[in-house]
């Protein structure tokens, strides 16, 4: 089995600053055979899909990978329109060098990909794919849940393969489920896939899987998936409000070996989430009372800062939670992760140790877009750590993945130890705060600049029940309404309560 491995992975909030090249570079930018080398190193720099899809290819028997280009970053705004055309290049490139000498594509996407001119990157990508290698090449695509579908993701591929877990602990799950379908697909297997969007794009905090009315529609899909032979594999797609795309919606995708009994499965998956449109909604913390149970608390508190998620292309600097927690004189908590460059540069200038003014958000060239957000903030501070920002995830999203955050700084202001960092990235793994040798064990409030990773990193520390999601301003918040929507299809739940849907006709 001869299969080209290529992938384009990132997250992109429209309301962000653009994404560069530089984003790919300091995350995950990994070319030709070097794919393959990094899926199965111990600490690899892509996340899951791809180590996982290349384990299980190994454990089934000779095969020859032949990497092509994998590019991955952290979420953030629309990608820079030059570097994403570069990539397509590269991938052309790849793919045409590989014309008659490959027998299958796994391509690991996310979904909710932008460029500054494109809306569906990721069907750019897969058309590609099928132009260079033609329309009976086995395509294999997975996803994370959180990707906007379009009908070209769908339409260009054999299999269509989602995340099903949120945090997402799934995605070597899910390489190992393309690689298997992808092995049946090559032994003449014959699949059909069917979408329903729905008229919901849910606020990210109502998009749990642990529990919750998506976990529900995640379960009921696998459990009817499982009564039927035909079906290979169920996507249940919360979808990512912040892209603002024509397509956003909460979509089923269901692949089978028989049309109809794809179309069947989608429709009923379709109507069960329908049925639980009411219970999309967020339910935040005012930043009043988050204070008052930090104060308050008779057991420790994670609290989530929500609203400047770098998970979902939240700049990571913010200061409305730290700025009351500080004025009110909140002890034993640690806040992280901050991205703040400036500031930690010169904390390592200073040195461990060095008492000073930690200015936050210094002014700096030209206004962005999220300037109304970042809002400068000074405090009396020491520099307690200090780091090169070279770590390898613990647990959750990040566990065993080989990460970098620049350098890094512990600063301590009053009772608030505060993590400061280089590379922006959302605070998803105990890693990032134990590596400067702060204890999570021992803080009464920690505060995360996450929206749902950190669930399930910090989980040894913090039951569901000790978890505050925080109302603040930010480029992530779940109040949808805050926003000023320009490609989003209207109306649209929960932002305009009078939506209606039913089922659309067959064909």
């Amino acid at each position: 089995m001869r299969i080209a491995l290529l992938g384009f992975s990132i997250e992109c909030n429209r309301f962000a600053p653009p994404a560069t090249q530089r984003d790919f570079d300091t995350r995950c930018w990994v070319m030709g055979q070097e794919v393959v080398t990094d899926a199965r190193a111990a600490s690899p720099k892509a996340l899951g899909e791809m180590p996982g899809f290349v384990a299980d290819m190994d454990a089934a028997g000779p095969w020859e990978p032949h990497g092509i280009l994998l590019a991955m970053a952290e979420p953030n705004g629309p990608v820079e329109h030059a570097a994403f055309t570069r990539m397509m290049a590269i991938w052309q490139d790849g793919l045409e060098a590989l014309r008659g000498r490959v027998d299958g594509v796994y391509c690991v996407l996310h979904g909710a990909g932008l460029t500054t001119e494109l809306d569906d990157p990721e069907g750019a990508l897969q058309a590609l794919v099928r132009e260079v290698l033609g329309p009976d090449m086995p395509l294999v695509c997975s996803y994370d849940l959180h990707g906007n579908v379009s009908d070209a993701m769908v339409r260009d591929c054999d299999a269509f393969i989602g995340y099903r877990t949120n945090p997402h602990l799934d995605m070597r799950e899910r390489g190992a489920e393309s690689a298997q379908i992808l092995r049946r697909l090559l032994t003449g297997t014959k699949a059909h896939r069917a979408l329903r969007r729905l008229p919901i794009v849910a606020p990210t905090v109502s998009l749990l899987t642990a529990q919750g009315p998506y976990a529900e529609v995640i379960d009921l899909g696998q459990a009817w998936a499982a009564e039927d032979a035909r079906i290979l594999n169920v996507s249940v797609m919360g979808g990512f409000a912040y892209g603002d795309t024509p397509f956003n919606g909460m979509a089923v995708v269901v692949t089978a070996t028989e049309q109809n009994a794809a179309e069947a499965l989608a429709d009923r998956l379709a109507l069960a989430a329908w049925e639980r449109r009411d219970r999309f909604v967020a339910k935040l913390t005012p930043l009043e009372e988050a204070v008052r149970r930090a104060r308050q608390s008779a057991v420790p508190l994670a609290f989530a800062d929500v609203a400047d998620n770098p998970g979902g292309g939240g700049r990571g600097n913010t200061m409305f939670i730290l700025e009351a927690f500080h004025a009110a004189g909140i002890a034993e908590c640690l806040v992280g992760i901050i991205h703040d460059p400036l500031l930690a540069e010169e904390a390592h200038r200073l040195g461990r140790g060095a008492r000073f003014t930690a200015r936050f958000n210094r002014p700096q060239g030209t206004l962005s877009a999220d300037d109304a957000f970042s809002h400068p903030f000074a405090a009396e501070a020491e520099v307690v750590a200090l780091s090169d920002g070279r770590v390898t995830g613990r647990r959750g999203i990040y566990g065993g993945t080989a990460m970098t955050l620049g350098p890094t700084a512990a600063l301590r202001l009053g009772g608030i130890t505060v993590v400061v960092v280089s590379i922006r990235a959302q605070c998803a793994d105990p890693a990032f705060f134990e590596h400067l040798g702060l204890d999570i064990g021992a803080a009464r409030a920690v505060v995360v600049k996450s929206r749902g990773h950190f669930r399930g990193g910090f989980d040894e520390f913090f039951g569901h029940d000790q978890i505050v999601e925080v109302d603040a301003p930010g480029l992530t918040s779940p109040i949808l309404t805050r926003f000023a929507w320009t490609k989003l299809q209207r109306p649209m739940l929960p932002i305009d309560p009078e939506t209606r849907w039913v089922l659309p006709p067959r064909g």
